[in-house]
This record gives C-alpha cells, sequence and structure tokens, in this order.
C-alpha cells in the first residue's frame, strides 16, 4: 500500500509535518490559504488537508475530491468547512479546541489593561514626539467588572485570570455552565453588558451570533465601558462599533477579528476602526504565539495518526465519534454508511458469506450517519471490504490494517 499524501497549507507549524513523516506520510506543504479554484486542482493529488482559519472548504471543493480522507483545522474554528457536506462525504473534520486556549486569554488580558491605560495612543503619540504624562481616563483594572460572552475553555480562563487581579467576573452563555470561582452568572447579554466595564466575546461563528453586538447592544453598554474582540469577526456590527466609540458611548475596544481579513500577509488590511481613539487593531493573533501553534500541531497531527492508522475519530466535530484500542492478529475494516435500518445487517451478511470471523464490532451513529469499525480475522480483508463498499448505502470503506 504506497503511503498517503497530507498537504498543510497555511503556514502550519513544523511540528506537524515532522510528526507525520515519521509515521510515514508523504507531506507537502504551503504558507499561503489556498483559493477554491487553488484546491480544485491540487487536491487531487492528496488524501488528507491540513488548514488554519482563512482556506475555506466549500461543498463543491467536497464533492469534487470524493477520495478525501479527512480535514484537520489547526486552530479553534471550524466554521470555515462545510461540515455538513463533510460528513455525508464520510470526511471526518478535526480542530485543535484546548490548544491556544491560554494564549488567547492572555492578550484579552493584555488588552483589557491597555484599553483601560490608553497604552494604544500614548504609544503611538510617544513614536511620533509627543509626551503625553496625564492620568487623565487612566484607570485600574482592580474592581472593576468584566462580562464574559461565551464561557467556553477560553472565556473560563479568562475569568480565572481576571479575578486573581483583582475583578468582578460575571458571565453569560447560551449553555448553562458552572461558574469557575466567585464569577456571577447572567441570565441575558443585556443583563450583562449594563453592569459591565470590559465586555469580552468568546463565541463561535453562528447565524445566532452573527453581529450579536450592535446598535441595540452598545446603547445597553456601560458609557465608557470597553469592548474586546477575540472570538470571529462577524460577531461584531463594525458600523455600529464606530459610531459607538465616536460618540463615546464606549470609551474604546480591543478587536482582533473582522468580517473581512487579508488572506496573507502580502494584503493590505483595511477597517474602519482604523485611526480611532484607543481601539486596538490585532490581525488575528489570539492564539499567534510559538508555544500555542506548537501544541496545535502536535495535537491535530495526532488526530490524524490515530485516524489514517487505526481509525479512531475521536475529536471529530462532524463524526461519530469511536476510540478503540487495536487489535493485534487482526485486520481492521472502517465503514461509513447512511444511517438507515438493515445497514448493518448487510454488512454482516457479507462478513458471514467470506467465512470471515468477528473479533470485534463497535457501531456509533448520528441523525445521518453510521461509523462501523470491525477487527476480523480474515485473509482476504481488502476483498471483503470492496463488497461492502459496493452496498448502496455505504459510503466509504477501507482496511486500516
Amino acid at each position: 500500500m504506497s503511503a498517503l499524501r497530507i498537504l498543510l497549507a497555511e503556514n502550519i507549524h513544523s511540528v506537524a509535518k515532522e510528526a507525520l513523516i515519521s509515521e510515514g506520510f508523504k507531506v507537502d506543504a504551503i504558507s499561503h490559504a489556498p483559493s477554491e479554484d487553488e484546491l480544485l486542482k491540487l487536491l487531487p493529488q492528496y488524501d488528507v488537508l491540513g488548514i488554519r482559519s482563512k482556506t475555506e472548504i466549500t461543498a463543491k471543493v467536497l464533492k469534487a475530491n470524493p477520495h478525501l480522507l479527512t480535514i484537520g483545522c489547526f486552530c479553534i474554528g471550524t466554521n470555515q468547512v462545510d461540515l455538513l457536506t463533510a460528513r455525508e462525504q464520510g470526511v471526518p473534520v478535526f480542530n485543535a479546541p484546548h490548544s491556544n486556549t491560554r494564549s488567547v486569554a492572555e492578550l484579552v488580558i493584555a488588552e483589557m489593561i491597555s484599553l483601560s491605560r490608553q497604552l494604544g495612543d500614548r504609544n503611538t503619540k510617544a513614536h511620533v514626539g509627543e509626551w503625553v504624562k496625564s492620568a487623565e481616563g487612566s484607570k485600574e483594572v482592580r474592581g472593576k467588572t468584566l462580562g464574559i460572552v461565551g464561557y467556553g475553555h477560553i472565556g473560563s480562563q479568562v475569568s480565572v485570570l481576571a479575578e486573581a487581579m483583582g475583578l468582578k467576573v460575571v458571565f453569560f452563555d447560551v449553555i448553562k455552565k458552572l461558574p469557575l470561582g466567585n464569577a456571577v452568572v447572567k441570565t441575558s447579554l443585556h443583563e450583562l453588558l449594563e453592569v459591565s466595564d470590559f465586555v469580552t466575546l468568546h463565541v463561535p461563528e453562528t447565524s445566532e451570533t452573527m453581529n450579536m453586538i450592535g446598535e441595540p447592544e452598545f446603547r445597553k453598554m456601560k458609557k465608557g465601558a470597553h469592548l474586546i474582540n477575540a472570538s470571529r469577526g462577524t460577531v461584531v456590527n463594525i458600523e455600529a462599533l464606530v459610531t459607538a466609540i465616536k460618540e463615546k458611548q464606549i470609551g474604546g475596544c480591543a478587536i482582533d477579528v473582522f468580517p473581512e481579513e487579508p488572506a496573507s500577509n502580502k494584503e493590505k488590511f483595511k477597517t474602519p476602526l482604523q485611526g480611532l481613539p484607543n481601539v486596538i487593531l490585532t490581525p488575528h493573533i489570539g492564539g499567534s504565539t510559538e508555544e500555542a501553534q506548537l501544541n496545535i500541531g502536535i495535537e491535530v497531527a495526532e488526530s490524524f495518526r490515530r485516524y489514517l492508522k487505526i481509525g479512531s475519530s475521536s475529536g471529530a466535530v462532524n463524526f461519530p465519534n469511536v476510540d478503540l484500542p487495536v487489535k493485534q492478529g487482526t485486520s481492521r475494516i472502517l465503514n461509513v454508511h447512511k444511517n438507515e435500518p438493515g445497514v448493518l445487517g448487510e454488512i454482516n451478511g457479507l462478513i458471514s458469506k467470506a467465512g470471515a470471523n468477528i473479533e470485534g464490532q463497535y457501531l456509533s451513529t448520528d441523525e445521518k450517519i453510521g461509523y462501523l469499525v470491525m477487527d476480523l480475522h480474515s485473509a482476504q480483508a481488502q476483498s471483503l471490504a470492496d463488497a461492502i463498499g459496493e452496498l448502496n448505502r455505504s459510503i466509504r470503506t477501507r482496511v486500516v490494517y
């Protein structure tokens, strides 16, 4: 069997390439985010794709490459991939939900202090020779209230760090979450906005979070409060944010993500927020630390290894999760099929007909697909897999060992 070929895009940390090569895979890496047209040309040569946040994996790309085995998002978010189409084609999508948590949380804390002390503006003026030594508008963060919207891995980490610095912490989440330390739950977004001196956003990109912070929300915020967004660019209505700053409804903001971002460092970046007072703009670097990128590279590369070599789908965001140990002396066949009655019976009928002995069999399903892992004693595992793959309701079948 020839080695599987993997393409890593967007300058993924070299540790991922090194780890995958050491496992016997052929790996190529590119530094940019390929366009849809480029992906359509590139992917026929590869079995696996690794991306970060800029590369868009559309239904067109997925349907044109039915041979693709899996996709890895070397970041937290997976909204850049058409997850439903990927699932329908039997392609699990992996990500790294924990690896950059600390890096993002530290940036949020740094930006909160910077906004409170107007460090961005003071720094800019000092660079052009202006000496602005004044306490006006500069405040300590101790004793202030931080409102966290989205109390997941990052939001809860920010909560711990902020409380250690003497802030009061309140949070709102659409899912019931256990407060850490002395954090207090708020029952609505507007209730949180009314009491917070700083508001930090940590939510995914969904239809529900699109422009969730707009003109009505800015009116609810305390006058002079600050907004921090290191989640997704579509969460904040930028035009409404510009107005809120110009009218001094809020005292400033720190924005790390934008509705439209350059595809590479070579493109120019423009936003209506440029030039406004006490506005910190960063180029989507929340998770861009050496430690985070190293950990992400290790985490997703390991997900690739486990799925490609033993069939473990643990951690896939769009796929039934199965994680079984290797069974020595057997052959392992993986099958993805439509979740309809009678499929397992058809498969077992073929196994019986082939005279194979089932050592172990595990099926996990969601509303659309079933993922079946079979450990068999059979000298004809590949021919059996081929027969299973010919079934009308099979989506993908392969032998992993």
